[in-house]
């Protein structure tokens, strides 16, 4: 078994022995989405509500081959009124969780980011927990997914929002690294500016809960030899538990090119909003869309009872 796979074990068994957490699948009208909600529901993790077009569902199900008389499904015609749909859903807490079916990711945030969504007083963002093998320690890559060019608020929450992330994960205080192209602030590299005002910010206690460092490029903040070489001296250097990326291409890329290049699993969360919102790909993996459940209903048992911003 490889490290990697140990890891995936120690994220499942973290989330097992619970009460299965209330979840809205969100247009799940492909063979995969209903194979992982269902797979998700066997293991123990969560209580799909299936929300979408019943004829589509009940196809996909037969396809994924699950028993559509075994599934919840909650009608909506179409995949903007299901993610609307699904939003009710957690507003009336009747779901706890969110999770992405077939759907795009616009249409299923622009529900989220309504006014009458899920909002909070946190930016929402997205983080990616990856299993890398030869890395001693879970690596939280943030933000691959949601905000294309954060700005400095932006970026504050983006690191708040991984922070409690690693809390939740048994990181009791996670190392921070800023990730910029080089280790040093240059002012022509807006992102070495920010990496070092969320530093400060930081020092301040306007960011609590972890050690920052940045701006820092990618091969000293997780090699120790490539620090060294540089004369770099940080509690983070070397050893980052966290990868703040400078915009969502960088982390997108970074993400994907661990994935498919260096045979890391990953496990994707969208942060910040009232409830975790479960958010894959159509090229996931079913280990990798799981491996997302487990951390979303880890989340939600940490979270207080009352879900802020919602009624009731």
């Amino acid at each position: 078994m490889t490290r990697q796979h140990r890891g995936y074990d120690r994220l499942m068994a973290a989330a097992a022995g619970g009460a299965p957490a209330p979840t809205a699948v969100v247009h799940p009208c492909n063979a995969a989405s209903v194979a992982a909600a269902a797979e998700a529901a066997r293991l123990g993790l969560i209580a799909p509500i299936l929300v979408g077009p019943p004829g589509k569902i009940e196809a996909a199900a037969r396809e994924a081959g699950v028993d559509p008389a075994s599934l919840r499904i909650e009608p909506a015609p179409h995949s903007h009124a299901a993610a609307d749909r699904g939003v009710a859903l957690v507003r009336s807490a009747q779901a706890r969780l969110l999770m992405k079916g077939s759907l795009h990711t616009d249409e299923l945030m622009g529900a989220v980011l309504a006014p009458e969504g899920l909002r909070t007083e946190r930016r929402v963002s997205h983080a990616y927990i990856m299993d890398v093998e030869d890395y001693p320690w879970p690596l939280i890559i943030t933000d691959a997914a949601i905000n294309i060019a954060p700005d400095l608020a932006a970026k504050a929450d983006i690191v708040r929002n991984a922070i409690d992330l690693a809390h939740v994960i048994g990181v009791e205080r996670p190392r921070v690294a800023i990730l910029s192209a080089v280790e040093t602030v240059n002012p022509a590299i807006p992102s070495t500016i920010d990496a070092a005002a969320l530093c400060k910010m930081a020092d301040r206690g306007q960011i609590a809960g972890g050690v920052l460092d940045g701006p820092l490029a990618l091969d000293n903040a997780i090699d120790r030899d490539a620090a060294a070489e540089k004369g770099i001296v940080s509690p983070v250097a070397g050893q980052a538990e966290i990868l703040v990326v400078p915009n969502l291409e960088a982390g997108n890329m970074l993400a994907k090119q661990l994935t498919f290049l260096g045979d890391a699993e990953a496990a994707g969360v969208v942060l910040g909003a009232c409830v975790p919102i479960i958010l894959t790909s159509r090229a996931d993996s079913e280990r990798t869309r799981l491996a997302s459940c487990a951390v979303a209903v880890l989340l939600a048992r940490a979270a207080p009872k009352a879900t802020p911003g919602l009624p009731g």
